[in-house]
Order: C-alpha cells, then structure tokens, then sequence
C-alpha cells in the first residue's frame, strides 16, 4: 500500500482494520513493538517528569506498561519530527504549507525532547528513515502530513484507556489536542487547494482511538522506517 492510498483509506476504520490483519505478520510486529520498547521492564524515577509536569515530581515511578506506551508515542514523534525537519531542510515548499511545515516541526521536535526527557535512561533510539521524496513535492508533502497526523491523533487516543499513572495521561492528553490541531490545518490546506476530501471533514460526534497493530499497519505501509 503507497502513502497515497492511505490518504484515501485513513478515516475508514474497516479499511485500516483489514489492513493491519493482511500487513502485520508476528515478525514484523515483534520488530516494531522491539523497536517501540513493547514490554520493557524498568521503571523511570518520578522526578524526569518535574519541568513539564511538576505534580509529578513526587510520584515514585512510573509503571512499566507506561513506560511502552510513551516509547511507542516516542517512535511515532521522531518518525514526525525528522519528517517536518526534512522538508524545511529540503526547502521546496511554499506559502501556507511551508508555514505549516516549520511550525509543526518545532512542536514534533518538542514532543521528542519532552518525552526523552520523561523517560531518559529507559528512552529508545532513533531509528532511521527514509521518507521518499515526499518531502520535496508540496502535494506528497501535504498527503504524507495528512496521514502521520491523523496516525499520531489516534495512537494517543488510542493508548488513553492503557494508561496507569494519572500524569503521564495528563502528558499525553497535552499532546493529544495538539496533533488534532496539525491535523485539521493540514487537512484545510489540503480541501481549500482542490484536493477533494475522503470523507465530511466531521463525520461523527464520537471518534475511537486505534490499537497499536493498527498505527503499525498504516507506518509499515509508508516504508519510512528502514532501520
């Protein structure tokens, strides 16, 4: 699947389903869950948390399971952060998208450090990527924002019910509204440019969260991730 059907298929929750049931195989899940630190064992001292989230600061530790779900966030924010950092590199957009691309860029580059700074010792590395060109051409761009927006939107969302300690949920719902708001101006640069949008912009008054093997279909599906 290319990053451009998966700007057509994103709001179709069956569709996104039936992606991760035909593209995840165990391997490959294991591989990313690895990467994304699925099943790491150490706690992290309450006191890394102090500077974003000082009522924190008094906490013994956060949980185990905590600490997989802010490595997986972790992974999804560096994958954006080197996406956005590419394109101004690259310099090939313009006008309201190129606005968009480096302001976006400072807050995925802030979520990094926020959550390196939360987990330190326990935090993954970077992995490497390779995003295709899609940095250089403002249509792919804008397609490819799209997408790893509307992703980062519901791998927060869909991590809240799995969350144990009460400010790590306060961190996560801090960024959770911001990547909704990159969404929606990413999608209004997009519709007001001609591009017909796959679905009402608002089509339900409830929206769900999707599971980790979901966000790993639409992610392995881009190729970005390549080591």
């Amino acid at each position: 699947m290319s990053i451009w059907d998966l700007v057509g298929e994103f709001d179709r929750d069956d569709a996104l389903r039936e992606t991760a049931e035909a593209a995840v195989s165990g391997d490959t899940r294991s591989t990313f869950l690895k990467k994304a630190g699925i099943g790491a064992g150490a706690l992290v001292a309450g006191g890394a948390f102090a500077g974003a989230l000082p009522s924190f600061a008094s906490a013994a530790a956060i949980p185990a399971s905590d600490i997989a779900i802010l490595n997986f966030a972790l992974t999804l924010e560096y994958l954006e952060a080197s996406f956005y950092a590419e394109a101004n590199a690259a310099g090939k957009l313009s006008g309201e998208t190129q606005r968009f691309a480096s302001v976006v860029a400072n807050h995925e580059a802030a979520h990094v450090a926020f959550l390196k700074g939360v987990l330190g010792g326990n935090a993954i590395a970077e992995p490497k990527f390779n995003f295709m060109g899609t940095t250089s051409n403002q249509a792919m761009f804008q397609a490819t924002a799209d997408v790893l927006e509307n992703t980062g939107v519901h791998a927060y969302l869909g991590q809240v019910p799995n969350i144990k300690a009460k400010p790590v949920l306060i961190g996560a719902g801090r960024i959770l509204p911001v990547e909704a708001r990159h969404a929606s101006w990413i999608r209004d640069i997009r519709y007001q440019g001609g591009t017909t949008p796959p679905t009402t912009p608002a089509p339900a008054a409830f929206e769900d969260g999707f599971s980790k093997a979901q966000i790993l279909a639409a992610v392995k599906a881009t190729g970005f991730i390549v080591g």
